[in-house]
């Protein structure tokens, strides 16, 4: 009996300080994710954040990239949409995970070859942890892995990103 009342006072506690450190979470949020460049990631994007429920949101982000270097010319635009769970560690302090998608539209041109495009679709998940100011900024970090599921692109891609949102 004893140990199943400590495991109540344990939940408890711990609800009771999730739902607490809930409290400081806005309803929006908007700002930029710097994110790993390399051959197909991004580097800089728009982030916007929407709570949907007391520990559940939405992130949509929108990321481009143009570059023209040694003959090759393309332009790369993304588009990734994620739902978080998010989890209270402490006052202001948050870790989150979720699923998502993104899709990826590529232009290029070339000395060497024709013209082409291509839409690209991934299957994408994020974790990562963030805080919360009592000031509307929110900064985090998080991981993204993204796994291609069109013919051009059938690898696993992990971009990281570090995140400052203005809150309201």
């Amino acid at each position: 009996m004893k140990k199943q009342i400590l495991i109540i006072v344990v939940f408890f506690i711990a609800f009771t300080g999730i739902t607490e450190a809930q409290e400081s979470l806005s309803k929006n949020a908007i700002g930029l994710r710097l994110g790993d460049k390399d051959d197909t990631g991004l580097g800089l994007e728009a982030t916007y954040q929407r709570m949907v429920s007391s520990d559940n949101r939405i992130e949509l982000d929108f990321g481009w990239r143009s570059e023209d270097e040694g003959g090759l010319d393309f332009d790369l635009y993304k588009l990734t949409g994620l739902y978080h769970w998010v989890f209270g560690i402490n006052k202001g302090l948050y870790w989150y995970v979720g699923p998502g998608a993104s899709l990826r539209y590529l232009t290029f041109d070339s000395d060497f070859t024709e013209s082409d495009s291509e839409f690209d679709l991934f299957i994408a998940g994020t974790v990562g942890i963030e805080y919360n100011f009592a000031i509307p900024l929110q900064l985090s970090f998080d991981i993204r892995p993204e796994f291609g599921v069109t013919d051009n692109t059938d690898d696993l891609e992990i971009d990281w990103g570090l995140s400052v949102r203005y809150k309201f």
